[in-house]
């Protein structure tokens, strides 16, 4: 049976501030219910998320702003930080690890270097943010998933914009394919398709 992971809790010291931020950077609101004075959970979702947060009153002993390495996923870590700083957030700079785990030590330290990973290799690339009691996130490029990562027979896209920039690729690299055979190729849609759900899936991709 499926088992997928469908909520994390963050501690919050204000619960109004910490909607308002969530709600600022476009999350859905899902819900904001309370129970008198001891009791109320807020939950948001991030765009394109099968995963959500809580957070809100009595409902966790855990120290407001102690989260700490919260993951969002993006496939294009630039616009990403972009958008962040449009909607008034302290972002990091982009940056990549000099060695594997210098993405969790804070800004300015030794190991984050400056902009993207080398050849914008998937999974490299990093961006950083605080909510407003310190919970920190890290915001990282994915282009191609590792193997075994999502299932191979099931081809998804969180928004039109992934999708485009799917095709985009495939269009490059069917190009190529092209240039390879000598010839137009008539079935390129049945390319294209093998194409996206390979690279999605992190297996094989046709040549």
């Amino acid at each position: 049976m499926d088992e997928k992971l469908e909520v994390v809790t963050i501690p919050v010291s204000d619960v109004d501030r910490a909607k308002e931020f969530y709600g600022s950077l476009g999350w859905r609101l899902d819900a904001d219910r309370a129970v008198g004075d001891n009791f109320r959970i807020v939950q948001l979702t991030p765009p394109g998320s099968e995963c959500s947060i809580q957070f809100g009153t009595g409902m966790t002993s855990a120290a407001p702003g102690s989260a700490e390495g919260l993951y969002l996923t993006v496939s294009d870590i630039g616009a990403a930080r972009a958008d962040l700083v449009a909607r008034g957030v302290e972002a990091s700079e982009v940056f990549h690890e000099a060695a594997l785990g210098d993405r969790f030590h804070h800004d300015g330290d030794n190991g984050r270097v400056s902009g993207p990973a080398p050849h914008d290799a998937s999974y490299g690339s990093f961006a950083s943010f605080s909510d407003p009691d310190g919970n920190s996130w890290l915001v990282q490029e994915i282009t191609t998933r590792l193997p075994g990562r999502v299932d191979a027979a099931a081809t998804s896209f969180t928004s039109a914009s992934d999708l485009a920039d799917a095709m985009r690729r495939a269009e490059a690299a069917h190009g190529e394919h092209e240039k390879r055979i000598g010839a137009a190729d008539p079935d390129w849609p049945d390319w294209y398709a093998r194409y996206m759900a390979a690279e999605q899936a992190g297996t094989e991709l046709p040549t």
